[in-house]
């Protein structure tokens, strides 16, 4: 088998149907298993990839396992030389999958992979980071980044300063679209599952890293994924409880991963969100100003948020038990 794929799925069933047909589309000559692991959808997704794509390997689970414990079922069962991990809101170009294979054959030495991650009008989107750092996060949460995106210090979690058309070594590359070398993942493990959402393919990424092989971004692999476009609503939603928790449950993911790989820096992760938010209320809260009123009262939520996730993860040591719920 030269390719095991792995889709996870949560109430997507549209983009899933529209994902399963770019891999039909790409599949070719290739020798291909694909799995969809359910997380307990409840808008007909299970029956829709039965009826529709009956070759498919569905693998239903009753509760939301989330995103890297979701994969690691199906990646058990996973037969292929590469495996592959493709969002639900994911669509394949033009040879992706077989440049994939074609670049990874030709360098042994790299064990994970990622393309070039774009809109569906082909905006750019994030698709070849750094591992994260106290100092970088300082730099994304001022919007120091975003004000410098050519800047090679402000702008190097992203890279946003590079050209996004040269293959480069990275430190990981987004979930949405990745390929793996079964041998690595095999000598490494599977995903950790402490990681209900978010940080999970930075830590899988770190230790493949740490087994001498190379995270490799290659822009001729070119995926549409509606996930950039979506996720930018979370920021609209931030006060109400859905959108809340989701930053709670970054904020989580956040000190699980600096803990695990870091120690202390978990510490030092919280000190300093919290200290940017406190002084974002103290310069906006004695203005007459609704729009800095309103941001004064959106930075008091978040910090009360990462008081929340702190006492969730005792202070990154732990995982709160799955799933993860909004409450």
């Amino acid at each position: 088998m030269d390719i095991s794929l792995i889709i996870v799925s949560f109430n997507t069933r549209d983009v899933l149907r529209e994902s399963l047909q770019s891999v039909n589309r790409e599949q070719g000559e290739l020798r291909l298993e694909i799995f969809v692991v359910d997380n307990n959808s409840r808008d007909g997704s299970v029956e829709m990839v039965e009826s529709e794509f009956p070759d498919v390997h569905v693998m239903r689970s009753e509760v939301n396992l989330g995103f890297g414990a979701a994969n690691n079922v199906a990646l058990a069962a996973a037969k292929g030389r590469y495996i592959v991990l493709l969002n639900s809101d994911a669509f394949l170009c033009d040879g992706a999958l077989s440049l994939s294979i074609q670049h990874m054959d030709a360098q042994p030495e790299v064990g994970l992979a990622g393309g070039r991650l774009v809109g569906r009008d082909h905006s750019w989107q994030p698709s070849a980071r750094m591992f994260p750092s106290i100092l970088s996060d300082f730099k994304v949460l001022t919007g120091l980044a975003a004000r410098f995106p050519k800047s090679r210090f402000f702008g190097s979690f992203d890279r946003t300063w590079a050209d996004p058309m040269q293959p480069a070594e990275v430190d990981w590359v987004p979930g949405a679209y990745s390929i793996i070398r079964a041998e690595a993942l095999h000598k490494v493990g599977f995903f950790d599952p402490d990681f209900f959402l978010y940080s999970e393919e930075v830590d899988l990424c770190r230790r493949i890293q740490n087994a001498g092989y190379k995270i490799m971004y290659w822009p001729d692999i070119v995926v549409i994924h509606i996930g950039g476009e979506s996720s930018r609503q979370i920021k609209t939603l931030e006060m109400s409880s859905a959108g809340a928790q989701l930053v709670r449950w970054r904020m989580r993911s956040t000190l699980l991963y600096y803990r695990k790989h870091h120690g202390m820096a978990a510490w030092l992760a919280k000190i300093q969100e919290l200290a940017l938010y406190h002084l974002t209320v103290l310069r906006n809260s004695l203005s007459g100003d609704p729009s800095r009123k309103e941001r004064a009262s959106r930075n008091r939520n978040l910090a009360r948020l990462m008081h929340q996730a702190w006492e969730d993860t005792n202070g990154g040591r732990v995982s709160p038990p799955r799933p993860w719920k909004f409450e």
